[in-house]
């Protein structure tokens, strides 16, 4: 059994920056794939970005390329989102998840269904500000 625990979140202005993390017990987080969604006020819950067991394939929604950075540290059994020019619409309560099926690279990782991710966080706030 995986516990996952996020953290991070907070308010920031429009073109500010977090950090979240996610960290996870257990001694099998290696063995897990990661990544990062989110759900904004009415609206569902949606892929943000993820990464494969060993942090060598990343994959990130359109909405958040070029901006957001996904990072993992197997030792720390902890992974990370770099959130940089963080805009209005980036606002949202952002959720860990972890797939322990078959090893996939990042884009695969996107095309899974929520349903298929086995562990989920409690989830962070995040709030941007204009």
């Amino acid at each position: 059994q995986v516990q996952l625990v996020e953290s991070g979140g907070g308010l920031v202005q429009a073109g500010g920056s977090l950090r979240l993390s996610c960290a996870a017990s257990g001694r099998t987080f290696s063995s897990y794939a990661m990544a990062w969604f989110r759900q904004a006020p009415g609206k569902e819950r949606e892929f943000v970005t993820a990464i494969s067991r060993g942090g060598t394939s990343t994959y990130y929604a359109d909405s958040v390329k070029g901006r957001f950075t996904i990072s993992r540290d197997n030792a720390k059994n902890t992974v990370y989102l770099q959130m940089n020019s963080l805009k209005p619409e980036d606002t949202a309560v952002y959720y860990c998840a972890a797939y322990g099926g078959s090893n996939r690279s990042g884009y695969l990782l996107s095309r899974l269904g929520i349903s298929q991710y086995d562990h989920w966080g409690q989830g962070t706030q995040v709030a941007v500000s204009a």
